[in-house]
């Protein structure tokens, strides 16, 4: 199915264009560096499309206001292609999340049954997962265009509840059913 014959779905994509997905939490604090205070960022990977065991992946960096409102980030981390800790910049931009069809702007929806491990996470407009089985790795984006959930990203043939994510209120708990797969909503905001 393409784009123009259903607006709502793309194709999906080969994984070789996948350069890096990671889903996992983040922690920051504040710190003096060379006498300004900045916020210093850690993101601890819980499912990486680079490593079976992403509890060894992790990487942090110190965040930079830009003049035009981005943030740049500097860290340091151990590159999965040489194996060497490695310097890297990645610049940010922030967006005011908004909601959709309901009132609620973030939900996180994870699964976890034996190897396999997913996380969905809705921000305002934008919900995005993540699955990985062995090597299996099964990913989505879907945003809220024109007053309705528009998948823009598909790789690997999982089905994902990015899409539920978009639609609906949820509470802690909650169930949610995709493939052969249910999901538990464990944040909402």
């Amino acid at each position: 199915m393409t784009a123009e014959a259903n607006p709502t779905e793309i194709d999906t994509l080969p994984l070789s264009r996948l350069d890096w997905a990671i889903a996992g939490t983040s922690s920051s604090s504040s710190r003096t560096i060379d006498g300004k205070q900045v916020s210093h960022s850690r993101w601890d990977h819980w499912i990486d499309s680079r490593t079976s065991q992403p509890e060894t992946a992790s990487d942090q960096g110190d965040m930079y206001p830009q003049p035009d409102g981005s943030t740049l980030e500097k860290g340091r981390m151990v590159n999965p292609d040489t194996g060497r800790e490695t310097a890297y910049e990645e610049i940010w931009d922030d967006e005011e999340p908004a909601p959709t069809a309901s009132e609620q702007v973030c939900a996180v929806l994870k699964y976890e049954e034996g190897p396999t491990r997913g996380l969905v996470v809705r921000l305002g407009r934008y919900s995005q997962g993540f699955v990985r089985s062995g090597q299996e790795i099964s990913l989505e984006r879907w945003e809220w265009k024109r007053s309705q959930a528009v998948r823009t990203v598909r790789m690997g043939q999982e089905e994902l509840p990015c899409k539920q994510a978009l639609e609906r209120t949820y509470r802690l708990g909650d169930q949610v059913s995709a493939g052969s797969k249910t999901w538990t909503v464990v944040e909402v905001a």
